[in-house]
């Protein structure tokens, strides 16, 4: 120990032992940063990774389900009279195309068989009304009014194919409309819970498909254009045009203020969840309020009347038998 602290002491061993310190400590300063690992890098490449396997898990999955669900399969023969007639270029699609996707139908197929039978039906048509006015039974009408029948058949026939569609669209909406607080609801839980915004979509889109299944359609289309996209908005807007709902608009809305502004998205869930249930309690408060008006007529109709037999009835009889 004294030999210690006598070289302890000692100039000539103490300033070469300080500079071997500093040399020391120099190196490990500037050669730790390349030798430590780094838990950023490490968690964001461990973040790309999950988000590649999430693309090829979305991939497969719209692979098996997308195909067979979401698109019609091309009949050969429609497609070969169309493109032989040449149906698409004096048929406007283009307007077409909208009403399809709000009906839930997609792809090149969907709009060959809307041109195919918004073809075929007026012709249908024309000839089953020919050959019933001209050859079976002319109803007593002059060729005027047959040939003016006819006519009217054409005109049915060709709007036909729209009102389906447009019955479609309407019936699409309301499933839609009426499942939507529910999902908000499973939306706002799944993003409470931490889970992102894809993955939220997804377990909505599983759990709301028993109560809507054209809810559950739209969920997934998004959940896949989130994945493929390069802009989330753009999959949002696509969201809120294929709904056609004026609550999703909502939702789009806080989604979009969401993802350019940061604002938290939690928050502005639970407000809009609480609208929307409001909303749907004062649409059943206004539907039970148009009950007794609606209710009048039937009531005169059909319940006045028995109900004067029953009272009347045993009276009119007893006078009957006694005069």
């Amino acid at each position: 120990m004294r030999d210690l602290m006598l070289r302890l002491s000692d100039p000539n061993f103490l300033v070469p032992l300080l500079a071997a310190i500093s040399a020391m400590a120099t190196v490990l300063t500037l050669a730790l940063p390349y030798v430590a690992p780094n838990g950023l890098q490490r968690r964001m490449k461990a973040v790309a990774i999950e988000r590649e396997r999430i693309r090829m898990r979305e991939r497969e999955r719209l692979a098996k389900t997308a195909k067979a669900s979401l698109r019609l399969e091309q009949k050969p023969f429609v497609k070969e009279i169309v493109e032989k007639l040449r149906l698409s270029e004096w048929l406007n699609i283009e307007d077409a195309a909208a009403q399809l996707a709000a009906a839930g139908f997609r792809g090149r197929a969907a709009e060959t068989a809307f041109v195919f039978f918004r073809a075929v039906v007026p012709l249908g048509l024309l000839i089953i009304g020919t050959f019933y006015l001209f050859f079976i039974d002319d109803l007593g009408y002059s060729g005027m009014f047959r040939f003016a029948g006819l006519i009217a058949l054409v005109y049915i026939g060709i709007k036909l194919p729209e009102i389906y569609l447009d019955n479609l669209s309407k019936q699409r909406r309301l499933s839609i409309r009426k499942a939507f607080p529910d999902a908000l609801d499973l939306l706002l839980i799944c993003v409470e819970a931490g889970i992102s915004i894809e993955h939220a979509f997804r377990r909505v889109a599983d759990e709301i498909g028993r109560q809507s299944v054209a809810l559950a359609e739209e969920l997934t289309l998004t959940t896949a254009e989130l994945s493929f996209l390069p802009d989330r908005r753009q999959a949002y807007e696509n969201l809120a045009r294929r709904a056609d709902v004026d609550s999703i608009r909502q939702i789009v809305t806080v989604l979009n203020q969401a993802e350019k502004y940061g604002t938290p998205l939690a928050a502005a869930l639970r407000s809009v969840a609480q609208e929307s249930r409001e909303l749907r309690m004062s649409e059943a408060e206004r539907k039970a309020a148009s009950l007794p008006p609606k209710l009048t007529v039937p009531m005169i109709i059909f319940f006045l009347p028995v109900l004067f037999v029953v009272i009347l009835g045993p009276a009119i009889s007893h006078v009957v038998k006694t005069f």
